[in-house]
């Protein structure tokens, strides 16, 4: 259990990690079917499938699975003939990868981004709210959630992105709003949207390409934001990007 433990912590850290499972063995193997091991992305373990030449080989396989667009993979091992082990048996290890989060960056803690921020929570998102005004990004309004007190536009600027990324930007402030679109739409990311009706996401647009942002990145953002549900209040909004965020997430 202590194990189980461990991977529930990897989890809740966001850290991705390959499990391998013995899943059958014959012959003299060092270890027996249901023997586990975690293998972290710095090539790390928690358990043992055995040691020497095929947990090697084992780890080796769980670091390439780890870059691999595949969720699983089933490495098949006789350790004397293909290892070099004195044991004489066979071994099968199923290994599955187990991704970080996806993570949900909201800019801004208005109304909408706290409904927002609170639903992408529930539904598997690890999630920061990001927002300059302390009365409003506060753990008594995003209980359980990761707060930055700072400028969103600073934010945006100093992020890298990546394709594990989510971006919503819910600002108080249309420049600002702006400001943070220019600095994530060149970025990586599987989602970029900002908040607004579709005169706001025209003119966002005139000024994208006004800047010269390249028109591929341009159709990318996601403006309105969220599958159109006809929705009014800010929770159903929320309902409204939260569903959009899924969509993405699971065509992905």
């Amino acid at each position: 259990m202590d194990l189980y433990a461990q991977m529930a912590a990897l989890v809740s850290e966001g850290r991705p990690f390959v499990l391998a499972t013995v899943i059958e063995s014959a012959g003299s193997t060092p270890q027996k079917p249901g023997s586990k091991m975690v293998v972290l992305g710095d090539g790390t373990l928690r358990g043992t499938v055995g040691g020497g030449a095929i947990e090697h080989q084992i780890i080796q396989a769980a670091l390439a699975l780890l870059e691999a667009p595949e969720h699983t993979r089933v490495i098949e091992t006789h350790l004397t003939h293909e290892l070099g082990m004195c044991c004489g048996g066979r071994m099968k290890v199923f290994l599955e990868k187990h991704g970080a989060p996806p993570r949900l960056t909201v800019f801004g803690a208005g109304h909408v981004a706290k409904e927002l921020a609170l639903l992408a929570h529930q539904v598997g998102f690890r999630v920061t709210v990001v927002d300059a005004r302390p009365e409003w990004a506060n753990p008594e309004r995003f209980p359980g959630l990761e707060l930055l007190v700072k400028d969103p536009a600073d934010h945006a600027r100093a992020l890298t992105g990546g394709t594990e990324h989510y971006y919503c930007v819910t600002t108080h402030d249309h420049p600002l709003d702006q400001a943070v679109v220019e600095a994530l739409v060149n970025k990586p990311s599987a989602y970029l949207g900002v908040i607004g009706s579709r005169r706001k996401a025209e003119r966002f647009r005139m000024r994208l390409r006004a800047a010269g942002v390249d028109e591929a990145a341009i159709q990318r953002l996601h403006s309105p934001m969220g599958v159109d549900i006809g929705a009014l209040t800010p929770r159903e909004i929320a309902v409204s990007i939260v569903g959009e965020l899924i969509r993405v997430r699971r065509s992905a």
